[in-house]
């Protein structure tokens, strides 16, 4: 079997290379266009076959996409140090300007211009989930059964059923639900793995389970914060904008670290920085044990996505051809529709609504279904949130 690396990079220069990528990560799972110009165009790291399969296993598993593909890049490149490499170095610039932005929160979220800031991005927050919640309806239901899913999990998620067994209902209810889908019964792993691959893998689990279980007797507070964010990205299937429901849910109705507004607020400043929603992790940790917290909370909703890219790329052939695999995932995606039109309204709730607001969130949502760059949007809001607010 050909290989699909055409060129050996050092991991020197993958890691560099994407946290130069990192640094501009704006636009969520855009960025994989990007990826892409850049590992097979660019530096032809890999083919353009193998990247589209590397797309379709990052959009089946859970967690922020952009990030897994960076991933899954740095293995086909250079293995299990390669992606871990790519991983950091796509993540660096994103945590590090929510660190510094947390920091900021904390000292001046009381300064009338920076409430009057706050006051008109939360519209921009209720837009960005409406328009993700509209994007992923448009392209995931496609059946009446599809809709039926996401209507059942918005009133689950309404009389606060845990999203966690909501999503495992989804799952479960997708493989019994009678569908045509192409694919095999079952998928079996490959029928043979690179011994040094499975060391290095068998290395960084232990590695990172060890660090966990210490965490635990040093501090229970943020093994606790760990361990959430573990879940939360186990279970956010369909993108980073998956986790936001979850942590919504965890963070303030079961923890109650924070309330609505202030987890608004930190969605708010995800939209700013580079990187993924999910970086609104950090933002939770710093609030809630400041720079140990914040690096712990990134940690723990990155780890997972990351494993999972290790585990799974080995195995894609066959995991693409699983029916099983494939309508669980279907019914997942739908319950995420059902669970993200729940979020919408609950921010909505949060807002203040009058004639302006109103008249801005329309149009950015208009800006969002135009596909319109979301850092000049989120800078256009900003500028009449201090102005008019």
């Amino acid at each position: 079997m050909k290989s699909s690396i055409q060129n050996h990079p050092s991991l020197r220069e993958v890691f560099i290379s994407f946290l130069r990528l990192g640094l501009t990560a704006f636009g969520g799972p855009a960025m994989i266009a990007y990826i892409k110009e850049m590992a097979v165009d660019r530096y032809n790291w890999l083919d353009g076959e193998t990247f589209k399969d590397g797309v379709v296993l990052c959009q089946s598993i859970p967690g922020a996409t952009a990030m897994q593909t960076a991933a899954y890049v740095g293995m086909k490149a250079r293995g299990v140090p390669g992606a871990l490499v790519s991983f950091i170095g796509f993540a660096l610039p994103a945590f590090a300007f929510m660190l510094v932005l947390s920091s900021l929160y904390v000292t001046y979220h009381l300064f009338p211009w920076v409430v009057s800031l706050f006051s008109g991005l939360q519209v921009l927050v209720c837009a960005v989930v409406a328009n993700a919640a509209w994007s992923f309806g448009k392209s995931t239901l496609k059946h009446y059964e599809d809709i039926a899913f996401a209507i059942t999990a918005a009133i689950l998620f309404w009389v606060r059923v845990s999203p966690f067994l909501i999503i495992s209902f989804a799952a479960l209810a997708g493989i019994l639900f009678p569908r045509k889908t192409a694919g095999v019964n079952l998928f079996q792993p490959e029928d043979s793995l690179n011994r040094s691959y499975v060391n290095q893998f068998i290395v960084f689990l232990l590695l990172a389970t060890a660090v966990l279980f210490a965490l635990h007797f040093i501090d229970k507070g943020l093994y606790d914060l760990a361990a959430l964010m573990i879940r939360i990205d186990l279970f956010a299937f369909g993108g980073g904008f998956a986790s936001v429901p979850l942590m919504l849910h965890e963070v303030v109705d079961i923890k109650g670290w924070m309330d609505n507004q202030t987890f608004m607020d930190g969605i708010v400043l995800g939209q700013v920085t580079p990187g993924p929603i999910v970086i609104t992790s950090t933002f939770v940790g710093y609030l809630t044990h400041r720079f140990a917290g914040a690096f712990v909370a990134t940690a723990g909703i990155f780890a997972p996505s990351l494993l999972m890219v290790i585990v799974f790329t080995p195995i894609m052939d066959k995991l693409k051809c699983s029916t099983s695999f494939l309508k669980a995932t279907k019914g997942i995606l739908a319950s995420f529709v059902g669970l993200l039109l729940y979020v919408t309204l609950k921010f909505s709730w949060s807002v203040h609504w009058d004639i302006i607001k109103t008249l801005i969130g329309l149009a950015v949502l208009v800006a969002m279904i135009k596909k319109v760059d979301l850092l000049y949007v989120v800078l256009a809001s900003s500028a009449l949130s201090v102005i008019l607010f």
